[in-house]
């Protein structure tokens, strides 16, 4: 059984291509939600909503869940509510980037 923490750990595996963090350092990971019979539902949210990367981070979410997971029924929604900042990564990210 597929458990959330083992799709937050998967999640902490894939990096933003332009910020070299990763998308559950940046605060970028909105939701997960696992049904008890597996199915993985994450939500998902970018630096900018005309970020041209969409596809890539959603896809390279879906597999890393998929691959270290075990789960083979896994949808990666993208959201834009509430609108990301950076307030919304962690310390040490805000710190790297001269923010905290």
């Amino acid at each position: 059984m597929v458990s959330e923490e083992q799709v937050w750990n998967a999640l902490g595996t894939v990096m933003d291509p332009e910020i070299p963090f990763s998308v559950v350092d940046l605060g970028l990971v909105y939701g997960v939600e696992v049904s008890p019979a597996g199915a993985v539902t994450v939500q998902l949210t970018l630096t900018t909503r005309g970020c041209p990367l969409v596809r890539r981070i959603s896809d390279e979410a879906a597999e890393a869940i998929r691959r270290l997971t075990g789960a083979s029924d896994v949808r990666v929604e993208i959201v834009w509510d509430p609108p990301w900042s950076i307030e919304m990564a962690t310390d040490e990210v805000r710190r790297r980037l001269g923010r905290g």
